[in-house]
């Protein structure tokens, strides 16, 4: 387990980032991250209050001489995204992420850093902790299960907050200050179908797509960066109009969130040379049936 990103600065953001790597926090187990960010506000003698949604509010008083100014609300989240590549042995229940230097970046070893929003806690808690700062009324805002549902924002009592401006956190863009958001929508999708039994003459197949970089559904969504459940659709509709392949099971994507990384299918697919092989389907200027199925993808 690398420690390299203690080397870092500022010391005091990186310093916390790094513990927020070290406490596993998917979305709905934020406990132990909750108590980390209640101990620095204990520490640092803040008054704090954590209410029925699991959010966390730690309030900081103005310094001398500035407390008419505006007050101002820091807000991030407590959760993660919890994504991994296959072959990762890694338990976002249990384990901690392996945070590492790559050139300019600070990344993770088979797995989402969680920078989304870690690095926005890190950044409230260094704030927070400081004795340089001058500034007026602080608060910071901690939300829970932001990453799936955003239960914590909207279980937010109204007047919890005493703050007239909030910055969001929540952000990848240096620099830049966003005032709005265009919102999400989640679809669930039902439909029947009627099974069949495998016909004589076919064999099974497991086809995989892996190795997509993958991204935050949001942020990442215009990159042109592979989707492995459309590019699995086209391989699985690629080999039911050239083979007769027929489909026993798909699972792709893990989170609601996250451009799906890596798609894994059953399958199963005429012999060659079998009356099944000779009968199946094929498109125009496709290859015979007897030519062997490619239908592996990874990138």
């Amino acid at each position: 387990m690398s420690t390299d990103i203690l080397s870092l600065e500022p010391k005091i953001l990186w310093n916390h980032f790094y513990h927020l790597t070290q406490i596993p926090r998917p979305s709905g187990h934020e406990e132990v991250v909750r108590a980390y960010v209640v101990d620095v506000a204990k520490r640092c003698e803040l008054k704090w209050l954590v209410d029925e949604a699991g959010n966390v509010i730690i309030r900081k008083p103005a310094t001398a001489g500035m407390e008419n100014l505006r007050g101002v609300v820091l807000q991030t989240h407590l959760d993660m995204v919890p994504q991994k590549n296959a072959g990762t042995a890694h338990d976002f229940a249990t384990d901690p992420i392996d945070a590492l230097i790559d050139g300019e970046w600070v990344r993770a070893r088979g797995t989402t850093l969680g920078a989304d929003n870690g690095i926005g806690v890190a950044a409230a808690l260094a704030v927070l902790e400081s004795s340089a700062m001058r500034h007026g009324p602080l608060e910071a805002l901690f939300t829970a299960n932001e990453e799936a549902g955003m239960t914590g924002a909207l279980g937010l009592e109204p007047g919890a907050l005493r703050g007239d401006i909030l910055l969001n956190l929540d952000s990848e863009d240096e620099g830049e200050l966003f005032i709005g958001c265009a919102g999400g929508l989640d679809g669930t999708m039902r439909f029947s179908y009627s099974g069949e039994p495998v016909p004589p003459g076919y064999f099974g197949v497991e086809i995989w797509v892996s190795g997509l970089r993958g991204g935050h559904s949001g942020m990442d969504i215009d990159l042109g960066r592979g989707n492995a459940n459309k590019i699995m659709n086209r391989l699985l509709r690629m080999g039911r109009e050239r083979h007769g392949l027929l489909l026993a099971s798909i699972d792709g994507g893990s989170l609601r969130n996250a451009i799906p990384r890596e798609s894994a299918a059953l399958a199963a697919i005429p012999s060659a040379g079998s009356a099944a092989s000779t009968t199946s389907t094929r498109s125009p200027g496709s290859a015979p049936a007897s030519s062997p199925p490619i239908l592996a993808a990874s990138a």
